[in-house]
């Protein structure tokens, strides 16, 4: 199927990709640290000749994910397809839905960043007309920062920031490994939070030593999930943005604090609520962390996702 308007070449095989849950934050580094988990969310799709979307939601906020051009993938497919010529006429979308969702673990970055894959994926030639940095930036702006985006883009860590360039903001990423000896908790509550309720919780200004505090946490942070894993609960401290938050999930505050006060790296995932905790100790350390966590929360055990979105087949 093609577009003669545009002279795009839609294939006519379905294609489908796999997008990595994400961290943001990882404590001090607000809107430009991201971590790429192991959890993964499936998006199908398939360009149609009828006028419509066909969309099917399971897993994850199937009751209540929109079904109609309103669905966040279908948007960033448009966003994709725009940006690469011409859309088609109709699309057939599929979700497999892992990441929870409004827990602070990505899944609205998943959503994006696997619906501008697939649109590349369902066009002849989508690679070398849609880069990652491309990619990178439609979906920077689609979520208005770039840490959540970049890991799930290019896997592993990511240091991700905004910049002016002849009067356009660009988004840009450095990518790099994590020390293999570190693993990943996830302590998850039942309950949601919306990252634009507690960006609104957020002051306009912070005093000038506690900004300074911060930003060598974050430079240490980088060096400690490299290389230096016993550096890490200094390094994920943070005087940005997480006790301006607390009153919106006091639980996961409160065990936050507990366990930085035991002498564990655990901070508030991206907007919250999800505790995460960075260790080295195993499953036997991870067995007492989740006794001390409670009832109040699921803990889930993940590795770290080594890269990011992947086409499964196509």
């Amino acid at each position: 199927m093609s577009s003669a308007k545009n002279r795009l070449t839609f294939k006519a095989t379905m294609a489908q990709v796999s997008v990595p849950a994400t961290s943001a934050n990882l404590g001090p580094g607000f809107d430009c640290l991201g971590l790429a988990l192991n959890m993964h969310d499936r998006y199908m799709a398939q360009v149609l000749d009828e006028t419509g979307v066909d969309i099917d939601v399971t897993g994850e906020g199937a009751d209540n994910v929109p079904t109609t051009d309103k669905n966040l993938v279908i948007k960033a497919m448009y966003k994709g397809f725009d940006f690469l010529g011409g859309r088609p006429r109709g699309i057939s979308l599929r979700q497999l839905n892992v990441i929870p969702h409004g827990r602070g673990l990505g899944s609205s970055a998943a959503a994006i960043v696997g619906g501008l894959a697939l649109s590349r994926a369902l066009v002849l030639g989508g690679n070398e007309r849609m880069s990652n940095e491309d990619m990178l930036n439609i979906a920077n702006e689609m979520e208005g920062h770039p840490d959540n985006v970049s890991a799930a883009i290019y896997g592993s860590a990511n240091l991700a920031w905004q910049e002016s360039q002849r009067g356009h903001v660009v988004a840009q990423s450095l990518n790099f490994d994590v020390d293999p000896r570190i693993g990943v908790l996830a302590f998850v509550p039942s309950s949601e939070l919306s990252t634009s309720k507690a960006r609104k919780m957020l002051p306009e200004s912070i005093p000038h030593s506690e900004a300074v505090r911060n930003s060598s946490n974050v430079a240490v942070l980088v060096q400690a999930l490299q290389h230096r894993p016993d550096l890490l609960l200094g390094a994920t401290e943070d005087y940005l943005h997480q006790a301006y938050r607390k009153d919106a999930m006091p639980n996961s505050f409160a065990l936050m604090t507990k366990l930085r006060k035991a002498g564990v790296a655990a901070f508030i995932s991206g907007a919250g609520p999800t505790v995460l905790v960075l260790h080295t100790g195993g499953e036997t350390e991870a067995a007492e962390l989740e006794r001390a966590a409670g009832d109040k929360f699921h803990m889930i055990s993940l590795g770290i996702s080594r890269t990011g979105v992947s086409l499964v087949s196509a």
